[in-house]
Formats: C-alpha cells, structure tokens, sequence
C-alpha cells in the first residue's frame, strides 16, 4: 500500500468551486473519450448517507487500455475498464476505483475542501491515526503537465478571466491571489501481488497527480464558462454530457469492433473480466 496526500489550491472559493467541479467532470470526460475508450456513466442518483446527509452517488466505467503502459497492455484484456464509484457529500467526497480483472488492485480517495492556502496539517487526522503519508503540493499553474495534455487555452501562466478578473497567476501566486481555496485529497494505492507492487503503486501515484493537475488546472481554465451556472444548471449540463459521452464511447466502441473483429480468445477473456 503506498499513501500520500495532495494538496491543490485554486483561485476559487469552496462554494464556487462546488459548481466548477461538476462541470469540469463532465466536459472533460466528454473530450477525454475517443477510439472507443473514456468514461462511461452507469449511474448517476441522488444518495443519502446516515453520517455525511444527502450526497450524490456516481458509478462509472473508465476504459483505458491505451493508456496503459506497455507492460500492462500485455496482460490485460484489449476491452479493458476501471470501475469507479464516487459519493459526493461537497465538501467531502470518497472516490473508489476496482477492476474485477485485477482483484488485488484498487485505489481510494477522500476529499475535503477549505477555504485556505493548504496549510491544515490536521484535517485528515481521523481517517490517517497512525498512517505515515507523503504530503505533495500541486501548483495548477507551474507544475509540469504531460505535453499530450498541454492546450495553450488552459495555460495559467498566461490566463485571465474574463468574468472575475482572476488570473494570471504569477510565481507564489497562493500567498497574493485571493480567493485561494484547497483540494485536500488522501490517496491509497493499493496493488499486493508480489514482485509488482512497488512498481505498480508509483506508477499509478504517478497517474493520479497528473490527472489531479489537469483537472485542477481546466476547472479554472474554464471557469467563464460555469461561473454563471447555478447547481441546477450545472446538473442538467452533467445529464445531457453524460449522455452525450456514454453515445460516443459506445458508437467508438462498435466501429473499432468492425474494423479490429476480437479473436474467440478475446471474448472468451473480457467476458469473464465483465462477470
């Protein structure tokens, strides 16, 4: 198991970023998903939970197999997805990832949101007790992105809102913009299969910032385009996207299917991975 804690900060308020969270979800699971591979929205519903109150429950299959590194690719199925579940009580959320291909595997993230620089040292006290973690700031402006993600539109360094007259962030730019709020999020990887999980566990550590980083960085890239929304709003833009992406993802799917026929082989191998 390897866990650490992130911390990332916006120019946003906890409130605002409420809306800007759920719309940058689902714009970028909509253009995240191509050649048959994205996010699928299984379900999407309303759930009350007896501690945390009235929340939002989401289930959701991640296809990826590209995206896998080369050794990985060679022994998973070529339909391959990550399950995910998420319970969202804002400002706190638990997100869950499982594959039934890989039983051993799972990674788990708590949430929490404050109005602050990322300088509470405690606010994971009770779920950590006695847990050692590595504690890692993520700058949204000036961390290095992977190039495959960089869009000069989504560039900080050099972005202005026009609605709220926030950005460009300069260097420190957490110690003099304002308002500066902060993503706490606790991740455990888990992966116990011998001889791998070192490996294995960095490397999805690895996948899990940068994938923290660009979401971060787009919530503000794009928040002309939500800031305006109200929590109605920004759900029925949620349904018509998930809608929209589980279509994509689906006709992608069927097209690769006709041009790259699955063996028996295959089949035989994805059908018991979906069981």
């Amino acid at each position: 198991m390897l866990l650490k804690e992130y911390r990332i900060c916006m120019p946003l308020t906890v409130e605002e970023y409420r809306i800007g969270q759920l719309y940058m979800i689902s714009k970028h699971s909509h253009e995240q998903s191509d050649r048959g591979e994205g996010v699928e929205v299984v379900q999407n519903e309303p759930y009350e939970d007896p501690e945390h109150g009235q929340g939002q429950f989401t289930e959701k299959r991640v296809y990826l197999n590209s995206k896998l590194p080369s050794w990985a690719r060679a022994v998973v199925p070529k339909i391959f997805y990550v399950t995910e579940k998420a319970w969202n009580y804002y400002p706190y959320t638990i997100t869950e990832y499982t594959c039934s291909f890989l039983p051993k595997f799972s990674i788990h993230i708590e949430t929490k949101y404050e109005d602050n620089k990322g300088c509470n040292d405690n606010i994971f006290d009770t779920e950590l007790k006695d847990q050692e973690r590595e504690v890692c700031f993520v700058d949204i402006a000036y961390d290095e992105i992977p190039e495959r993600y960089y869009k000069e539109s989504e560039d900080l360094r050099y972005f202005k809102s026009d609605k709220t007259s926030r950005g460009i962030l300069q260097e420190g730019w957490r110690d003099t913009q304002e308002p500066v709020m902060c993503s706490y999020k606790l991740v455990t990887v888990k992966f116990e299969v011998w001889g791998l999980q070192t490996r294995v566990e960095q490397y999805v550590h690895k996948v899990v910032r940068d994938v923290l980083l660009l979401g971060h960085r787009q919530a503000f890239a794009w928040v002309d385009e939500w800031i305006d929304m109200s929590l109605d709003d920004v759900r029925n833009y949620e349904r018509k996207m998930h809608e929209k992406t589980n279509i994509k993802v689906w006709l992608e799917q069927q097209e690769h299917s006709t041009t790259n026929p699955s063996s028996l082989d295959d089949i035989e191998i994805h059908d018991k991975a979906s069981t």
